[in-house]
């Protein structure tokens, strides 16, 4: 499911994310480097992004769940 996962130190990711005990894998990942919205995070989750959205594509990511400070559930859209 494509979600936007929040991390400790103020990293925001976005992609495919499964998880399990031991981690959370955030596939087709991309960092979200500005959100680009007029109505906060949850506009990029509800409506993708804008122009002024700025997503960073990078690999595969693993965080460990402790280190996951909320996640956000999106709306299909492509990166």
């Amino acid at each position: 499911m494509k979600m936007i996962v929040i991390a400790q130190r103020g990293w925001v990711f976005v992609g495919d994310v499964t998880r399990t005990e031991s981690e959370v894998v955030i596939e087709n990942a991309a960092v979200v480097r500005r959100w680009g919205t007029t109505a906060g995070l949850g506009q990029l989750a509800e409506t993708g992004p804008t122009s002024d959205t700025r997503l960073d594509p990078c690999p595969t990511v693993r965080i460990h769940p402790l280190a996951i400070v909320a996640t956000m559930d999106c709306k299909p859209w492509p990166l």
